[in-house]
């Protein structure tokens, strides 16, 4: 099994899985969310969805350079959202060992795009076409 210091998932429905697996594996939770929803200083990382653009943010200090992390969220569709969270994960140091989904649209490209991106191999536990 590969060591894993914290798990960092995306709000809303990724706390209800990232907090679950965090737990399993007694380690730490990392919540990415919103502008303006964290109390402390956070860094931030835009993404572009199908329709616009948005914004996520993750406390400045709650990862430490070296620190090994799974990212989970519930969807990959284009892998937009893993993306931010992918690069506020590298700004602040830490090393992305695994990255996993509940559901992935597998012919919308996200899981190539995040391999060929971030070096890591997406995991997924079910697969679905998507339009």
């Amino acid at each position: 099994m590969k060591k894993i210091d914290k798990v960092v998932a995306a709000e809303a429905r990724g706390f209800v899985f990232g907090a679950a697996l965090a737990a399993k594996l007694k380690t730490g939770f990392v919540m990415v969310r919103k502008p303006g929803k964290l109390p402390r200083h956070t860094i931030e990382e835009s993404y572009e969805l199908e329709y616009g653009v948005n914004k996520l943010q993750i406390h400045e200090d709650s990862l430490k350079s070296g620190e090994r992390v799974l990212l989970i969220d519930d969807l990959l569709a284009t892998g937009g959202t893993i993306d931010a969270i992918a690069a506020m994960v590298k700004r602040l140091g830490a090393e992305i060992v695994d990255i996993t989904f509940v559901i992935e649209l597998f012919d919308l490209g996200g899981s190539e795009r995040i391999e060929k991106k971030w070096g890591v191999k997406p995991f997924s536990l079910v697969k679905f076409p998507g339009h």
